[in-house]
């Protein structure tokens, strides 16, 4: 099952590397990665995407009282990615392996042309038997440019990647079906399509270091495995996790993958937040788009409503007549060739159902 996993992101997060006084475990770390060094050896390719950035910044340097969170975390953040790659490269080269720094920011996704040319960076990196260690660019990445967490960009770059697997490390077992704390809750093994509404079991505390909550990690592993992708939600401090949860071993939350969507569809995925228009549809075209088993592109006499300016080739959002989100497409031309066609029968499609991608719950 998961031994035949060739292409692996691991995520790390923040609580798995921060001790309870905040400042980094290096001893994890350490251990972390013996246990990629492992997977290399087996043939496997693994990118890591690891937080720790800041906790490494505290480690280094006292802040001001009057330093404003913005700046506190930029400080910590620039200063602290150097001790952690630093550290990251003296542990992998003791296992003769190279790693190299990737940071990034939710710019780098926002079109086609800048994500393909960072997907060549990691192929070559890949190529060359290189360790990618990924990061929020926290330096400049402040507010609405930030992603949620590190779990968003995690499911960005396994996507991006076509990987077989996103392995999330957090400080807890798994997805529990009701409170952790709860001893009558337990851990649920398998998460398919069918399970939807995390909310009324999930609880919504956040990590105490990090910044996403478990609502966010469902939520992003849903829709990792849409596109295709396992993922394995389990806990960074046991001993030799990676390892047992490849031999199937290790307590974890699995998201079972739909099959396989194509790599512009894996884009547009998570383009969302760069839609440069809105289409609202009626009724009749969310039920063709949503529930129909044969895949059907967005025509115009489905369309009601077209807000904002948008070209050929720009992702574009679906709304319905209640203004809830259907999906987002490529649109096959601009806002004011829609305008014309608008409601008209016997139109080309504006967005064609190889370039759509429609949201889970939808469907």
């Amino acid at each position: 099952m998961s031994s035949v996993y060739k292409r692996i992101i691991v995520k790390i997060g923040s609580n798995v590397l921060t001790q309870e006084n905040g400042m980094p475990d290096e001893a994890r770390m350490q251990h972390l990665v013996e246990q990629i060094s492992t997977l290399k050896k087996e043939g496997k390719e693994v990118i890591l995407v690891s937080s720790g950035a800041v906790a490494s910044g505290r480690s280094l340097i006292r802040l001001s009282e009057k330093t404003d969170a913005v700046s506190a975390r930029q400080l910590l953040a620039s200063v602290g990615q150097v001790k952690l790659i630093n550290t990251y490269s003296q542990l992998f080269s003791q296992h003769q392996l190279v790693c190299a720094q990737v940071l990034v920011t939710k710019e780098d996704f926002r079109d086609r042309g800048h994500y393909l040319n960072m997907k060549n960076c990691f192929q070559v990196l890949l190529q060359n038997n290189v360790i990618p260690v990924v990061n929020e660019n926290d330096v400049i990445s402040v507010t609405e440019l930030m992603f949620t967490d590190n779990d968003e960009l995690a499911g960005l770059i396994a996507s991006m990647l076509n990987a077989d697997a996103l392995l999330i490390l957090s400080n807890v077992n798994g997805i529990y079906n009701g409170d952790p704390k709860n001893p009558a809750s337990s851990v649920i093994k398998d998460i398919d399509s069918s399970i939807t509404g995390f909310s009324s079991f999930v609880t919504t505390q956040r990590s105490q270091f990090g910044r996403g909550g478990m609502i966010t990690k469902c939520h992003m592993a849903r829709k990792v495995a849409q596109l295709g992708i396992t993922v394995h939600i389990a806990n960074g401090k046991t001993e030799n996790v990676l390892l047992k949860l490849l031999k199937g071993e290790a307590e974890n939350t699995r998201f079972l993958p739909d099959k396989t969507a194509s790599g512009k569809k894996k884009w547009i995925a998570h383009s969302g937040t760069f839609a440069k228009g809105v289409v609202r549809i009626n009724e009749g075209a969310r039920v063709a788009l949503c529930c129909s088993d044969e895949a059907k592109s967005l025509l115009p006499v489905g369309v009601v409503h077209i807000q904002g300016e948008f070209q050929k080739g720009d992702i574009v959002k679906l709304v319905d007549e209640h203004n809830q989100q259907v999906g987002f497409g490529i649109a096959e031309y601009g806002s004011e060739k829609a305008l014309e066609r608008l409601g008209q029968q016997k139109q080309k499609p504006l967005v064609h159902y190889d370039y759509l991608f429609l949201n889970p719950e939808q469907k």
